[in-house]
């Protein structure tokens, strides 16, 4: 038996997810159908992190477990074709010890999320960043998310329907940068919680827009109550960037 680490990209637009769902659909059910036609048998992969439905992957992680072995660049490219035409990628396959867990490995995740700053419409990006069209002051929305760096209860910018046992997260970077029109938003961690980066970008959006300010997200952090939480900003320019290994 010899484990496979895959590093996976794919657009999230057309997909419920990573997961797999009933009936289809999640970026997981593609991969494990190319498996099958692959490998004549149905395996399970198991990846770093969940995606939800729309959101994006440049180096999403997963590993599997193959019975006969096989040459990693063979495997990447067999996988490519039977996947096609999904919007999904094995950027890299590397043969890994039996030790390795796709998630439970990981020492962090690194997340992306892109705005676009402008009043005309999105035609290559869309679906792919946030169009939005007022004015926003990058400057104070980076000045502010340093409230959110270190070690917090984040349950005001954690989904109701989050499943983790602890609201308590490490936020280890969480950098806000104006390219031109271009706003990007990384967040770095060991692990976040459901919706927490898109709830916190909803959040500094109303920061950038002159809405809240750096007081307003402190007291949001400190209310630990997520009726305080800005409006959780949309899937579309959330990127899983890379996930960390020792």
């Amino acid at each position: 038996m010899q484990r496979y680490k895959l590093t996976i990209e794919y657009d999230g637009t057309p997909f419920f997810g990573w997961q797999s769902q009933k009936g289809g659909g999640a970026v997981q059910d593609v991969l494990e159908d190319a498996i099958e036609k692959l490998c004549g048998t149905r395996l399970r992969v198991q990846a770093a992190g969940r995606t939800d439905a729309g959101v994006h992957a440049l180096g999403q992680v997963a590993h599997l477990d193959l019975e006969n072995a096989m040459r990693t660049d063979r495997l990447r490219d067999a996988l490519n074709a039977l996947m096609r035409p999904h919007p999904v990628a094995i950027v890299e396959a590397q043969e890994a010890p039996d030790t390795f867990e796709a998630r439970f490995s990981a020492i962090r995740r690194h997340y992306l999320y892109r705005i676009v700053n402008r009043r005309a419409p999105l035609t290559l990006d869309r679906g792919q960043a946030w169009l939005v069209n007022k004015p926003l002051d990058a400057d104070a929305m980076h000045e502010a998310a340093q409230v959110l760096v270190g070690t917090h209860d984040f349950t005001t910018f954690r989904s109701t329907l989050c499943q983790a046992k602890s609201p308590v997260k490490t936020m280890e970077e969480l950098s806000v940068s104006r390219y031109g029109e271009d706003i990007e938003i990384i967040a770095r961690s060991r692990s976040f919680l459901h919706n927490q980066v898109r709830s916190i970008v909803g959040s500094l959006k109303l920061v950038g827009e002159g809405k809240w300010s750096r007081r307003d997200l402190e007291r949001a952090l400190a209310a630990k109550d997520r009726a305080t939480c800005g409006p959780v900003s949309p899937p579309d320019g959330l990127y899983l960037l890379k996930v960390d290994y020792d």
